[in-house]
């Protein structure tokens, strides 16, 4: 998979409570434990959550001595735990990461164990170029990918033909798209700008195809400067979509996850969101198998004059697994880790339709289309921007987001959002 990284390192989220307990893993006796927070419930994602338990199922089978106990929670439950777990040291023993800007304060906090001999181990070679990397920090691994991830226009393709629109080649295009859907009482676009990240994935889009992907890399690394003309077009840009009622009705005050709804239950016609939503429009036997069918994806479309590329994306590597540096049970912990990754390759793919981290034969499976054309998608892909909240420290990203829901509900001006930005990255 030749995928070029720029401004590598990695986000993602989601999770709902299974089973409780205290942080930390014990041993106790005969038995050990080990503590295993995960984001991925059952109701909102199901094809991963039932892979999760068969690993999890399959490993204490392999190892009679050990037990594996799970608390699963939404997205934003699971960042706000893991935040107030950490202020006491009472990480579990496994559990989830994002990457970069995520990642760093719990690993300058020595709260995150180097699981760099896992990678010298059974491990060696298994996953794709530039995933690992994005988990290194100071030249330690941190952290061990799951996923890999684009972010596409999901589209109802049966809302599309009623209406006779056509998938946009052009920016131009899809705003006459947006124009035609409002018209005809459609909402176009499912937005919940509540969780701000999902927002941030649209201007990302519109700054890198106005300004191009150099130049919003360099704004997010602080070589660069939001205010930057392209940038500041992008900005305006996502303000003259709003005029234009482009998104679901109360947008900034819907979570992700209620937007995601509208979308799936056919009362918007497009969805912008990273490939990790794959296994809902492919695998879910929970969501009709006609509204699968009528889900198709394109390319968020360049803009004229704008300097950005249709084959640039913005993804990275999404979610992986970290080992508490507090851990009392770290050695069975970080066994656990490299079966579970070494399972979830295949497992991920056959069983929920994700994009894994690591390298998988797809030749030899029956998959479906949609997978196999975003796949190739990945592949063909000039650059992929990790996202910009990711890639951020952490106060920094506070900003970025807040500021994404402040430009959406015009709040702010392009001006102050720019000039906010580059404050915060500079740290003035």
């Amino acid at each position: 998979m030749a995928v070029t990284l720029c401004c590598a390192i990695a986000l993602a989220g989601c999770g709902n409570s299974e089973s409780g307990g205290s942080a930390e893993g014990t041993d106790s006796g005969d038995k050990t434990t080990i503590n295993f927070m995960h984001l991925w419930p059952e109701g909102v994602s199901a094809g991963q959550n039932k892979i999760v338990n068969q690993i999890i199922e399959d490993y204490q089978t392999e190892n009679p001595d050990i037990t594996i106990k799970t608390e699963v929670l939404d997205n934003e439950q699971y960042k706000n735990k893991l935040k107030v777990l950490s202020a006491s040291n009472e990480l579990p023993d496994v559990g989830i990461t994002w990457a970069a800007g995520f990642m760093t304060p719990y690993v300058e906090g020595g709260l995150f164990t180097p699981i760099d001999d896992l990678l010298d181990g059974e491990l060696n070679g298994k996953f794709v170029e530039g995933t690992t990397e994005a988990f290194n920090i100071d030249g330690k691994t941190y952290g061990l990918p799951l996923e890999f991830n684009i972010t596409p226009v999901f589209y109802n393709k049966a809302i599309f033909e009623q209406y006779g629109l056509e998938t946009p080649q052009t920016y131009e295009e899809l705003k006459a798209i947006i124009s035609t859907l409002t018209e005809n009482g459609v909402a176009p676009i499912a937005l919940g700008n509540k969780d701000r990240w999902t927002g941030s994935l649209i201007y990302m889009f519109l700054a890198e195809r106005f300004g191009g992907q150099e130049a919003l890399a360099s704004a997010i690394n602080g070589e660069g400067s939001f205010t930057d003309e392209g940038l500041t077009k992008a900005a305006a840009e996502v303000q003259s979509l709003v005029d234009s009622n482009a998104f679901i009705k109360g947008f900034n005050g819907l979570s992700n996850e209620e937007a995601k709804s509208e979308f799936l239950n056919g009362n918007a016609a497009m969805y912008i969101m990273s490939t990790w939503e794959l296994p809902n429009f492919t695998t879910n036997e929970e969501i009709p198998q006609e509204f699968r069918d009528s889900v198709g994806f394109f390319k968020f479309p360049e803009a004229e004059g704008g300097k950005g590329n249709v084959d640039s994306w913005v993804g990275g590597p999404g979610v992986g697994l970290f080992v508490s540096e507090n851990s009392e049970v770290k050695d069975e912990a970080k066994k656990f880790v490299e079966y579970f990754v070494s399972q979830w390759g295949e497992q991920s793919v056959t069983g929920a339709g994700v994009i894994p981290a690591t390298k998988v034969d797809t030749a030899s499976l029956e998959l479906p289309q949609l997978y196999i054309d975003l796949f190739n998608e990945m592949n063909k892909a000039t650059s992929i921007t990790l996202y910009a909240d990711v890639q951020m420290q952490a106060s920094a990203a506070e900003t970025h987001l807040n500021q994404i829901q402040a430009l959406f509900g015009k709040a702010v001006t392009p001006e102050v959002f720019a000039e906010e930005h580059d404050k915060a990255i500079s740290g003035n």
